[in-house]
Formats: C-alpha cells, sequence, structure tokens
C-alpha cells in the first residue's frame, strides 16, 4: 500500500515558492503562464448511497449526472474519516489524521503542524493562485496564516487579481460546502412526522437491513432524498456562474460528500455508510490532457481524502510535499492504470464529540476489515448529537422494547474485536465473517496489513487522549515519530485481544496470550499497561491470576486511565462494581480529558445491561471542558433546549475563571 512507502520519509523544510513545472499552455505555447483553475464543492454528511448515479437506491441528481457526461465517476472514493473535522483536516493536509494528531472531532488541542509543512492551499498561493474559501473549515490542527485570500461567506473566486507581470487574471482554487444536506436538517420536530412536506415518496426508498422499517425511517431517509436534491441544484448554480464567466472549460470542479452520512449508523461510524463518498470530477475542455481518463468515462480505482491535496497540487503543476501520505489521481504523470490499479483504503473513527471509541478498517477490493479496538463500547451508546434525531431515538426505544432483529439490535450491543465483510455479496455489513474457517487466511492476511499500516503511520490514536491533551508539547506527529518502537508494541499488547475466541485463529494460544496479557500488565510503560487491560476486557473466564492482577491497577495503578480501564474489565465481567472507581477518579482528576474518559465508562454502565446502581452528582466541581459538560447535561436529564442553554452559561462560566 502507498502508506507504507510515504509516511517513514520526512522533510523538515518546503520552500515557501514551490517549485512550478508543466504551466505552459495546453497548444504548447510557452510564452505566458497558464494554469487551470480547481473548484471544490463539498455536500456535508452524505454518502454515495444517497446518489442514483452511485446506487440504484438514491435521487436523481441532474446537474451532477451533467458534471459526469463531461467528467470522471470515482465509483470508489472514499474519507478515510466518517465526521467533519477529522475528514476536513485530513483533506487539507494530505495527511493521515492519527498521523498527525487530528484524529478527535471535536478537538480539545489543536495539533501543531511541523516548521516547513503547510496546508495545500497555501502552496497554490505562494505560486500564484487566488484561494477562497466558502466557508467551512473545521480543522484539528493550526491553520497558520497564508492559507487563504480570502475565507468566510463572502469569499468567492470572482474576487481575484491580475498575475503581476501578465496583467491577466489570477488561476483561482475556490472550496464551496454546502450545509444543506447535513445532520442537522433531519433534526425535525414531531410536529414535522405528523405532517411532512417530503417530495419523495416515502414508500419509495430502500431502507437498509440494520434500520427498522418504520413510517418515522422512511420518511427520515426521504426527507435527506429531498436535501440531496437541494444540494444538486446548488451544484447546478455554481457550474452556471462559471460557464457566465467564461471561466467553465478552464476548471476542475470536484463535487464530493465531506464524509458518508447521515441516516443512523452513517456519519461517525467506519462503515461504508460513514466512508464511502460521491466524488465527479467535471474536466475542462481545455486540459482535458490532464485527465488520465477521457470525459464521460468512470473508473472503479480507489481514491482517499489523503489523495484529494496531491492531486490538486499535481493539476496546478505543483510537486506534492514529501511529507503528504496521498498521491495525486489526476494531473501530469498520471496513467488511467495506475488509478485503475488502486484497491486499498484504510478508514479510522475515533471520539465523536463526547463518545469514545477506536475503529480502524483496510479495505482491499470488496473486501473490509475493521479492527474494534473499544469492544465493549456499542456503536449507539449515548451521543447527545445524534440523538436529537427522532430516527434514532426510536432506533434505541424498539431495541430497548424487544422489537428489533440481530442486524437491527447489533447498533445497541458491544462491537466484534474483530469483523470481515465480503462487500460483493453484503454491502451493508451485516454478515461478519470472522468466525467463518474457510476466511481465516484471509481474515490473517487482512489483520497483518492493517497492523503494517498503523505502525508505519506512528497511529497517535494507541495514547490515552489525555496524553496527548497533557503531556505532549509541540507537534504530535513528532511525538509518535518519537514513540514509534512502542506503538509497535502497543499494537502488539492490544491484538492479544485476539487469542480468546476459539473460532478464530488470533496470534497466540489461549495460555501463551495470557502470559503476555500479565507481563503487560506489570509492565513500567503506562500506555502498555492501559492496552493489556484493554484487551483483558476481551477475555471470557479469564483465570484467577488474570483477575487479580487487573484488580490491583484497578486500585492502585497510578494512571488514572488505567484504573478506569480496569474498573471496566472488572465490571462487564460481573467481578465487581466498577462505579467507585470510577467516581474516585472524577473526583480526584485535574484533567478534564480523564473525566470525559471516566464519564463515558459511567455513561456505558449506566445505558448498558447491567445492574450496578449509578447516581452523578452534576453539581460537584470537577476539571471539565465543554465535552466533559455534554455528558454532565445527560447525566442532569436537561432538555435539548435547555441543555443549549445550560452548556452555554457553564462555559462563559467555566472561560471567566481562566
Amino acid at each position: 500500500m502507498r502508506l507504507s512507502a510515504c509516511v517513514l520519509a520526512i522533510v523538515a523544510t518546503l520552500s515557501f515558492m514551490p517549485e512550478v513545472r508543466g504551466l505552459e499552455q495546453p497548444d504548447g505555447d510557452r510564452g505566458t503562464i497558464d494554469r487551470p483553475n480547481i473548484v471544490w464543492i463539498m455536500s456535508e454528511d452524505n454518502s454515495k448511497h444517497y446518489l442514483k448515479l452511485f446506487d440504484d437506491s438514491g435521487v436523481e441528481t441532474p446537474n451532477i449526472r451533467a458534471m459526469a457526461d463531461k467528467g470522471v465517476i470515482f465509483n470508489r472514493a472514499f474519507s478515510n474519516a466518517p465526521v467533519c473535522s477529522v475528514a476536513r483536516t485530513t483533506l487539507i493536509t494530505g495527511i493521515y489524521a492519527p498521523r498527525l494528531g487530528t484524529h478527535f472531532h471535536r478537538r480539545i488541542k489543536l495539533a501543531e503542524m511541523p516548521e516547513g509543512w503547510e496546508l495545500f492551499p497555501k502552496l497554490l498561493r505562494s505560486a500564484g493562485y487566488y484561494t477562497t474559501n466558502n466557508a467551512k473549515k473545521d480543522y484539528n490542527c493550526i491553520e497558520g496564516e497564508g492559507v487563504w485570500d480570502s475565507s468566510g461567506r463572502k469569499a468567492h473566486w470572482k474576487n481575484r487579481g491580475n498575475l503581476p507581470d501578465e496583467g491577466t487574471p489570477q488561476p483561482f482554487f475556490h472550496v464551496q460546502t454546502y450545509t444543506d444536506s447535513h445532520e442537522s436538517s433531519l433534526h425535525v420536530k414531531q410536529a414535522w412526522f405528523d405532517e411532512p412536506d417530503l417530495k419523495t415518496d416515502p414508500t419509495s426508498v430502500q431502507l437498509a437491513p440494520y434500520h427498522p422499517d418504520t413510517e418515522l425511517f422512511r420518511a427520515t431517509h426521504a426527507r435527506y432524498h429531498d436535501r440531496i436534491q437541494v444540494i444538486d441544484q446548488k451544484v447546478g448554480k455554481i457550474l452556471d456562474e462559471l460557464k457566465q464567466a467564461g471561466e467553465l472549460e478552464n476548471t476542475f470542479v470536484f463535487y464530493f460528500g465531506d464524509h458518508g452520512g447521515v441516516l443512523p449508523r452513517g456519519k461517525g461510524y467506519i462503515y461504508e455508510s460513514g466512508l464511502h463518498v460521491p466524488l465527479v470530477v467535471r474536466v475542462p475542455e481545455k486540459w482535458k490532457t490532464r485527465s488520465p481518463f477521457s470525459r464521460g468515462s468512470q473508473t472503479d480505482g480507489f481514491v482517499e481524502f489523503i489523495d484529494f491535496g496531491p492531486t490538486v497540487l499535481n493539476l496546478a503543476g505543483l510537486e506534492t510535499p514529501k511529507q503528504m501520505d496521498g498521491a495525486p489521481f489526476m494531473g501530469s504523470d498520471v496513467t488511467k492504470q495506475d488509478v485503475d490499479s488502486r484497491a486499498s483504503t484504510i478508514g479510522y473513527a475515533d471520539r465523536m464529540d463526547e463518545k469514545y471509541d477506536m475503529c480502524r478498517s483496510l479495505r482491499q477490493g470488496n473486501w473490509k476489515y475493521i479492527r474494534n479496538f473499544t469492544p465493549i463500547y456499542p456503536d449507539g451508546l449515548q451521543n447527545n448529537y445524534r440523538y436529537e434525531m427522532l430516527a434514532y431515538q426510536q432506533w434505541r426505544r424498539l431495541f430497548q422494547k424487544g422489537s428489533l432483529n440481530d442486524a437491527q439490535s447489533a447498533f445497541f450491543r458491544s462491537k466484534p474485536t474483530e469483523m470481515l465483510f465480503d462487500l460483493n455479496s453484503d454491502p451493508h455489513e451485516v454478515n461478519n465473517l470472522v468466525q467463518s474457517p474457510e476466511h481465516q487466511e484471509r481474515l490473517k492476511e487482512m489483520r497483518r496489513s492493517l497492523a503494517k499500516e498503523l505502525a508505519a503511520m506512528n497511529d497517535l490514536g494507541f495514547f490515552p487522549e489525555n496524553v496527548l491533551v497533557d503531556s505532549v508539547d509541540g507537534p504530535f506527529v513528532k511525538y509518535g515519530e518519537d514513540h514509534s518502537k512502542q506503538i509497535e508494541t502497543y499494537i502488539e499488547t492490544a491484538n492479544l485481544a485476539l487469542c480468546f475466541d476459539e473460532k478464530v485463529d488470533g496470534p497466540f494460544d489461549r495460555a501463551t496470550a495470557t502470559s503476555k496479557l500479565l507481563n503487560a500488565i506489570a509492565s513500567e510503560d503506562s500506555t502498555q499497561r492501559h492496552w493489556a487491560l484493554v484487551a483483558a476486557g476481551s477475555v471470557n473466564n479469564p483465570s484467577k491470576e488474570l483477575v487479580d492482577a487487573v484488580t490491583i491497577c484497578a486500585e492502585k495503578d497510578d494512571a488514572r486511565v488505567n484504573r478506569i480501564r480496569a474498573a471496566e474489565m472488572l465490571g462487564t465481567a460481573g467481578i465487581k462494581n466498577p462505579v467507585p472507581v470510577i467516581k474516585e477518579v472524577i473526583s480526584k482528576s485535574k484533567s478534564s480529558t480523564v473525566n470525559l474518559i471516566a464519564l463515558q465508562a459511567l455513561v456505558f454502565f449506566k445505558d448498558g445491561p447491567f445492574e450496578f446502581p449509578i447516581e452523578f452528582d452534576v453539581e460537584q466541581k470537577i476539571a471539565m471542558d465543554s465535552q466533559v459538560l455534554r455528558r454532565i447535561a445527560y447525566f442532569a436529564n436537561w432538555s435539548t433546549a435547555e441543555s443549549k442553554a445550560k452548556l452555554k452559561a457553564l462555559m462563559r462560566a467555566e472561560r471567566s475563571k481562566k
């Protein structure tokens, strides 16, 4: 895969003026510098499944289809992350988020870029491009100066000037984000459902097999089809603007979703519904030689968000900085065969708002492998913003009533440690093949491949977030490089969890894995102990020796997060009430990030199939931030409107103390 080859090569410095190549006129006239314009049109929160251009169950989008007639359909385009800030930071940097330390949504601490590393629009701007963004950024790293000529609701490529020595208009790179398809568009009230204003017939939509077939789910799905048609109209307006200005045939226009979504189990989750995005690139007649594909064609080659920045730079005639993890899929020196042959993508999902998780995925062709590193947490664990959607609320109520089948119930149960799907026969990822005897070799191969890639990128997800927030000064990526050997050890320790399912061919036998777990729990490295404790949570019928070692950690480990992990293991195994340990951590911690991790554990035991009495004093004074307040709002049972008002008041009070 591309990652291993490029992730290890790091350059310290990029020149302010990037090397420019291939800027002559397409007809060979070298008398003038001429470069194509590039426009990105992003719609928020929609996977490829909602457009008929990509999926038979989708809605017609005539303007996007017209783009495809003059361009290229990328049937296999992927966001590397299923949520906004992580996906957008991957796009703007060309770097895998767990490598850069930008993998949490929302960010508690912005990642620093190493000296000389820039967001790629700055390189375009240095080469004479007029760069504009309208209007969303949502980056998890420090942007730095000089990235945009204009960014905001009034930013527009029409405001560009002339090239200094030429008297001709600047080429432009413009990013346009439309929010009409955002998740919030489905946060309707019950009154809307009672009298829905829909253009799409709810009986015509095709529900995923993991969704309950209810009138509410059908109406919600139909409403989203309507929102996609609004997006299509706005795409048409941009194309019209470019045509009226005489720039359409001088401009590469990209249309894509900023990640998947937005019905339940889409946005925020590492399934295809969260990662597989629509991508169409309209190729201008004047610059069609810069596309390896003929106009009106399509490709099944895999392209990822790490590739988008390098592609724009290549179309502009600029070199790809060596710190970027991606590779161009259009522009000079890119062949159709090169793109068509790409057949793999990596995905990652970590904390989303107040809800922690850590999932990594590898797709190779039509095979998808998912590694759930914190499998005790169900996908459906409380996340306040998600549950503003009526469909989420109804889905959970039906689960609690026992009214769902296994595929529909899986969202609310603890996850398997590993998942393997054949997307050719199971596009919705409901039939996990991990225990299938005939797929053990493929499972082991994809497991090894993913572990190798995570080690190569120095995946910072293997550090609890409080370590990065409270203990790391300087660029997170440098911290990952300095601790690359330790990260390899953490991956090996975490993967001991794979050894306790008799139907799965794990890395070690049960006795060997238990011995290794005990050694790791005794390690002086607190993060190695952390992953040993997480892995211990996957052990069915743990030995007395293992239980004793975990119990000591719950009582005495000097890393408070490890005490939480140990308490979780003992609680889920029904060995000991975890609540006193978790509450003690919260009462003594001076880190809001540690408290956020602890509060997640309390919510897990409160809402899960446990009988531990849980009370939480929402008035107590603890270290907090906006994400901790989300959890407090849930324990306080505030209404949505009341919750938002109280959260704002509490945040103002917190800021006034600083």
